[in-house]
């Protein structure tokens, strides 16, 4: 069986899409982007020469922009402190005592926690809320306006 350039283009590109699909790996997606590049270019009846610059081209261009792009895009908080991972952090307790060393006992979701004052001036008792979780010590800030 013979294959033309345009068939080898196209296998190589679905097998990295298959790879991309097996590792979670996007930076593939943009390596088999300049794979379907050289095949576009071998119907075009561009020559093997032809078809690697442009296969390099594309799939370089593709790797340099998304790389960019993730290098622009804002970074997660940390797992603590992001509401999207932790949907205890913005809840409000009440502090009843704080302790000379910062630290607190309340009670929340039906149990005591030990919570440890992380907001700006010095701890004094009453409505506070979660701005993060440190292993299973709830870091705690006074609620605004009260």
């Amino acid at each position: 069986m013979d294959w033309s350039a345009a068939t080898t283009w196209w296998l190589v590109c679905g097998i990295l899409v298959a790879a991309e699909l097996a590792t979670g790996t996007f930076y593939l997606l943009m390596v088999a982007l300049g794979c379907a590049a050289g095949a576009l270019g071998a119907h075009a009846g561009l020559g093997s020469t032809g078809q690697l610059v442009l296969a390099a081209m594309m799939g370089s261009g593709a790797t340099a922009a998304w790389h960019v792009k993730r290098q622009r895009k804002p970074q997660a908080l940390p797992a603590g402190m992001n509401h999207d991972v932790n949907l205890d952090i913005g809840q409000r307790v009440r502090v009843d005592h704080w302790d000379e060393d910062g630290a607190a006992r309340v009670h929340y979701r039906g149990a005591q926690w030990t919570a440890r004052y992380a907001g700006q001036g010095s701890a004094v008792p009453g409505e506070h809320h979660i701005v993060a979780l440190d292993g299973n010590e709830l870091r705690l800030a006074p609620v605004p306006g009260h």
